[in-house]
């Protein structure tokens, strides 16, 4: 599965990493220089839910800012009783 969020789409992105040594100029140093620069990688923070997708239940992997804006909608905990919609639409199947 790759680590992709099903909602927003939101994926591994890539940056730098800089480190930099010395005192800034303007408390008195000489200036701030770059040492050295390598690549990093930015991961979302993806979570595996069950949400409902077209009336049917499916697991899938989305970001948490997804499902904290309300992007996913989850299944109903458990079924008790059927309702009258859901016994007719099972009737018609």
């Amino acid at each position: 599965m790759p680590r992709v969020c099903h909602f927003t789409g939101a994926k591994t992105s890539s940056g730098n990493v800089i480190k930099r040594r010395g005192k800034a100029k303007y408390l008195g140093g000489v200036g701030i220089k770059t040492t050295s620069v390598k690549k990093r990688t930015f991961k979302p923070n993806l979570q595996t839910v069950d949400t409902m997708e077209d009336g049917a239940p499916k697991r899938v992997r989305a970001s948490v800012r997804a499902i904290r804006a309300g992007l996913v909608v989850k299944p109903m905990k458990r079924k008790y009783t059927y309702t009258r919609e859901q016994r007719e639409g099972r009737a018609a199947k």
